[in-house]
C-alpha cells in the first residue's frame, strides 16, 4: 500500500516563472517498519560566487539526501568522474545533467534552519548542501522530512549492528536454509496461536451469554446451535495448532545434535583463536622490549646541538615540499612534508565541494589565505646552539621544581582579583579492581569507539568537556604569543601551545565519560590562571562538543568530534574538529586541527599513547603558515622518540621560525635571521633557540590518583552556583572518583538508558509532526549556536553569550533535568 500526497510551489528563476512539483511518499504495510520514505522536487543549491544559488533536483530516498542537474528519467547512472576513471567517459550532455552530483547519508547528518526559506544540511566537515526553498513552508516540510529520514536511518543502523540478517539468497547455505525454515514455521505457530485466541475468545463469550438465559427462554436452542458452531471453530483452531506445534518440534529436534555440535566447534575455534591473539600479542611485546634494549638509546629533545643545522627542501612528484633536517654531530635526519598546494582548512572547503560542472566544483569557492602553490628550492638552517628562556613571562624553565599557582598567578588578569579559591591538590586513590580488558574489547573489533559499552574500570573520573578544558593548562603561553609584536614569533608560540596540549596524554591512559546530550562544564580560572573556559555536549549522533574560552588578550574556541576504530591490538582516535584562536584586537585569527591519536598494547602489556600525522596552523589574517609533523613512536629508531619539528611561514613559503622538541617535554623555538648563498640554494642563519613551553610533571605518587596532574586533579572539584547540567553533578563519575565503582558501573547504564528513552521519544514526536504535516523544532544547545565559519567555509557550533550572565544571577530555569 502506497500513500501518496503531493504539494506545490512556485519555484523563480532568472529566465521565467515556473510551476514545479515536490512529492512526498510514504510506504505502507511492511515496508513502513524499515523506514522507507521518498521526497523529492526542485530546490535551489549554493553554487559559488560567481554562480550563486542553481536550481537543483533533489531526491530524499532510504537516509540518503541525493542532488541532480535535471529530473533522472533512467535508472541509476554512474558518475562522470567514475566514468572517466575507467576510461569511458561520456560527452552526451543529458546523461550529464541526469548524473548524481552529491549524496549524503543521513544517519550522523547535521541540518541546521538559516533563515525563513534556507537551510543547511551537512555530515561533518567532508560535504555540505546549502539548500533554499521558495518559501517558509517548502522549506519546513524538507526539514521535517529530513529530520524524520535522519531518525530512521538511526534506527535502522542500530537494528543492523544487533540483528545478523542473512541476505544470500542465491546461495544459502544449509545452515540459513534451517533457520529459514524454522522461522517460517514459527510464524505459522504464532498465526495458529492468534487464532486461537480469537476463536476462544468469541467460544467463552457465547457460553457466558448462555449461562444467564433460564430453560424456558425462547433463544436458548438458537444459543446452544451457537456455541456448537463456536466450539467446532475453536476445535479446529486447536487442531491447526497442535500439528503446527509438532512441525516446529520436530524440525527442531532434528537439527539439535547438528547445532550443538556447531556451537561446540564454534567455541574451541574461538578459545584457540584467542590464545593465539594473546601468545602474539606477547611475542610482539617481547620482541619490542628487545630491540628496544638492543638499540644505543637517542639524544635527550633539548640536548646539545651542533652548530649546523641543515634544511633541504625539493618538490615531489604530487607537488609537495620535503624539508630535511640533519644533525651534524648525531647524524640526525628527518624528513617533513610541507603541502605545496593547500593547508587541513583548505582541504576542508574542496572536499565539501560538489562537482555539478564536471571537472570544476560547484561548493562554495573561498581564496585561499596563502599562496600555497609557491615552490621552494633547496635551502640550509644554520643555527646557534645556546638556548634562551623568554623574558615575557615567568621562567618556564623551573616550572617543574617551583609552585605552579605562583608561576600562573593573577598579575595582568581582568577577572576577580584579592580573594583565591583553595582548590584541591588530588583526588581519591584509584582502587585495585582487577579486570581483563581483552575480554571485553575482543568483541568491539572493527565498531566505532563511541558505540562500545565500557564500564568505569577503563575510565578516568573525567569528562570528555573536562578532558578538552585540560588543553589550557598551559595557556600562559598565549599570554606571552599575545605580548608579540612580530607575527613569525607568535605563530611559534601558538605552535608550541599547540603541541602543550598533548603532554598528559604521555602518563594517562583512562577513558574520559561520553557526555550527555545537553551536559555542560565550565571552568573559571580568572583568578589565578587568567581564563575561563565554558563547554557542552551539542550533538549526539554524531557526538560533537563545542567549547569557548576566553583568556587575558585572546579567546579560543573549538568544535569536537572524532572518528575512532578499535583494530585488535591498537585504539585510532582521528579529531575531526577545527580549533580557532583570535588575539586581542581581531589582527591575528588562527585555525588548526589535531593529530591522530593512537593507544596500544589494548591486547597484552601496559597501555601507552602515541601522537602523529601533519597538521598546519593557519593566521588567516597575515598570511603566515606553520607546518608540524609529530613522529610517530618506534623502537627502531635511533632518535629521540615523540618528536615534533616544524617550520613557520611566510606566504611565499619563506622559512622565518624553527620549531622543534617532544610533544611529552619541551618546545624550543629559533627565529632565521639573515639569508645568504643563491636563490636556488639559500642558507638561513637562525639566531639563539628560546624554551617556549616546558612540561610540568605530575606528583611522584600520581600512578595512585589516574596520573592527574593538579589541574586535572581541580576539574572536577565540587563548586557551588555552576549550572546543574555540569559534568561535576553527573553521579557516575562522581561515584567513581569516591572509589565506587559497582555503583558507579550501575548508574552510567541507568543514565545511558534515561538518554536513550529521551532520544526515542523526540524521534516519535518528530515523526508523528511529520505525518501531521506540522513543523518540529529539532533540538538545539543552551549556549551554543550554529553558524557558518568564513575560514574554514563551514557551519560550526560558535558561544552564543549568556551564560556567565545566568551564572552571575542565579538564573539556571532554562537547564533540563539530563542525571
Amino acid at each position: 500500500m502506497t500513500e501518496r500526497i503531493s504539494f506545490r510551489w512556485r519555484v523563480r528563476s532568472k529566465k521565467k516563472n515556473t510551476c514545479e512539483h515536490a512529492t512526498y511518499t510514504k510506504m505502507g504495510d511492511s515496508k513502513a517498519q524499515h523506514g522507507t520514505q521518498e521526497m523529492k522536487g526542485w530546490l535551489f543549491k549554493w553554487t559559488n560566487y560567481l554562480k550563486g544559488y542553481q536550481r537543483r533536483w533533489f531526491v530524499l530516498s532510504n537516509g540518503l539526501l541525493s542532488y541532480y542537474r535535471a529530473e533522472p528519467t533512467g535508472g541509476p547512472k554512474i558518475s562522470t568522474r567514475r566514468k572517466r576513471k575507467a576510461g569511458r567517459a561520456s560527452e552526451n550532455p543529458t546523461e550529464m545533467s541526469h548524473t548524481c552530483r552529491g549524496t549524503i547519508s543521513l544517519h550522523g547528518a547535521l541540518i541546521h534552519t538559516v533563515d525563513a526559506c534556507t537551510f543547511v544540511v551537512s555530515n561533518g566537515g567532508t560535504q555540505t548542501f546549502h539548500i533554499k526553498a521558495a518559501t517558509e513552508v517548502e522549506r519546513q516540510q524538507w526539514v521535517t522530512a529530513l529530520e524524520l529520514a535522519k531518525a530512521k536511518a538511526i534506527q535502522a543502523m542500530e537494528s543492523e549492528e544487533e540483528e545478523e540478517e542473512f541476505q544470500d539468497n542465491d546461495s544459502q547455505k544449509p545452515e540459513q536454509v534451517t533457520v529459514k525454515d524454522l522461522s517460517q514455521r514459527l510464524e505459522n505457530l504464532q498465526a495458529c496461536n492468534d487464532l486461537l485466541i480469537k476463536k476462544g475468545t468469541m467460544l467463552q463469550r457465547v457460553l457466558n451469554e448462555l449461562e444467564t438465559l433460564e430453560p424456558p427462554s425462547p433463544e436458548l436452542a438458537a444459543k446452544v446451535k451457537t456455541v456448537s458452531e463456536r466450539a467446532t471453530l475453536f476445535r479446529i483452531a486447536a487442531g491447526a495448532m497442535v500439528n503446527a506445534s509438532n512441525d516446529y518440534l520436530q524440525l527442531a529436534q532434528q537439527q539439535e545434535p547438528k547445532w550443538k555440535k556447531m556451537l561446540q566447534h564454534e567455541r574451541d575455534q574461538k578459545v584457540r583463536i584467542e590464545k593465539m591473539v594473546e601468545q602474539l600479542a606477547r611475542q610482539h611485546s617481547h620482541l619490542e622490549e628487545a630491540a628496544q634494549h638492543a638499540l644505543p638509546s637517542a639524544a635527550p629533545a633539548g640536548g646539545h646541538r651542533a652548530s649546523h643545522t641543515t634544511v633541504t627542501t625539493s618538490p615531489s612528484e604530487d607537488e609537495e615540499d620535503n624539508v630535511e633536517f640533519y644533525d651534524a654531530q648525531e647524524s640526525d635526519t628527518f624528513t617533513l612534508s610541507i603541502p605545496g598546494v593547500q593547508t587541513n582548512n583548505s582541504r576542508d572547503r574542496t572536499d565539501s565541494q560538489g562537482s555539478d560542472d564536471g571537472s570544476s566544483s560547484e561548493g562554495d569557492q573561498t581564496p585561499l589565505p596563502l599562496s600555497d602553490t609557491a615552490t621552494t628550492n633547496s635551502f640550509r638552517i644554520v643555527t646557534d646552539s645556546t638556548v634562551v628562556t623568554p623574558t615575557t613571562a615567568a621562567n618556564t624553565d623551573n616550572l617543574d621544581n617551583t609552585n605552579w599557582e605562583s608561576n600562573n598567578g593573577s598579575s595582568g588578569s581582568t577577572g576577580v582579583t584579592g580573594f583565591k579559591q583553595k582548590r584541591r591538590t588530588r583526588v581519591p586513590e584509584k582502587p585495585n579492581y582487577p579486570l581483563n580488558l581483552w575480554s571485553i574489547m575482543k568483541n568491539c573489533i572493527g565498531k566505532d569507539l563511541s558505540k562500545i559499552p565500557m564500564p568505569v574500570n577503563f575510565s578516568e573520573p573525567l569528562s570528555m568537556l573536562q578532558r578538552l578544558t585540560e588543553d589550557y593548562e598551559y595557556a600562559d603561553i598565549l599570554d606571552r604569543a599575545a605580548e608579540c609584536t612580530d607575527g613569525y614569533e607568535q605563530m611559534a608560540y601558538v605552535a608550541a601551545f599547540t603541541i602543550s596540549s598533548y603532554s598528559t596524554t604521555a602518563s594517562r591512559t583512562g577513558k574520559p565519560f561520553n557526555p550527555l546530550l545537553g551536559e555542560t562544564y565550565e571552568c573559571d580560572r580568572i583568578d589565578d590562571l587568567g581564563w575561563r573556559a565554558i563547554s557542552e555536549q551539542v550533538s549526539h549522533h554524531p557526538p560533537m562538543l563545542a567549547q569557548h574560552c576566553e583568556g587575558r588578550k585572546w579567546r579560543c574556541w573549538q568544535e569536537f568530534t572524532m572518528a575512532s576504530k578499535f583494530r585488535g591490538k591498537y585504539l585510532q582516535v582521528i579529531p575531526l574538529g577545527t580549533a580557532h584562536l583570535e588575539m586581542e584586537g581581531g589582527t591575528h585569527h588562527y585555525t588548526w586541527r589535531k593529530v591522530t591519536t593512537t593507544v596500544h598494547n589494548i591486547i597484552v602489556g601496559k597501555l601507552w599513547v602515541d601522537q602523529s600525522g601533519d597538521t598546519d596552523i593557519v593566521n588567516h589574517k597575515q598570511g603566515i603558515k606553520c607546518h608540524l609533523k609529530y613522529t610517530p613512536y618506534s623502537y627502531f629508531s635511533r632518535d629521540s622518540q615523540r618528536k615534533v619539528k616544524g617550520v613557520v611561514m611566510n606566504s611565499s613559503n619563506e622559512v622565518k621560525w624553527v620549531v622543534q622538541g617532544t610533544w611529552d617535554s619541551k618546545i624550543e623555538i629559533a627565529p632565521v635571521i639573515s639569508t645568504s648563498g643563491t636563490p636556488d640554494n639559500p642558507v638561513y642563519k637562525t639566531g639563539p633557540y628560546i624554551l617556549a613551553w616546558k612540561r610540568r610533571m605530575p606528583p611522584e605518587d600520581s600512578e595512585k590518583y589516574y596520573n592527574f596532574t593538579e589541574l586535572a586533579c581541580q576539574l572536577n572539584e565540587p563548586e557551588e552556583g555552576i549550572a546543574p547540567t555540569d559534568s561535576r553533578f553527573r553521579p557516575d563519575q562522581r561515584l567513581m572518583e569516591n572509589g565506587e565503582w559497582d555503583k558507579a558501573n550501575a548508574e552510567k547504564l541507568r543514565l545511558e538508558e534515561k538518554q536513550r528513552a529521551v532520544r526515542r521519544a523526540r524521534e516519535h514526536e518528530a515523526e508523528k509532526a511529520a505525518v501531521q504535516g506540522l513543523p518540529y523544532e529539532t533540538y538545539e544547545p543552551l549556549w551554543f549556536k550554529k553558524e557558518q565559519d568564513p575560514y574554514t567555509d563551514s557551519l560550526c557550533y560558535v558561544y552564543g553569550g549568556e551564560y556567565w550572565e545566568c551564572k552571575s544571577k542565579g538564573d539556571w530555569s532554562r537547564c533540563p533535568n539530563i542525571f
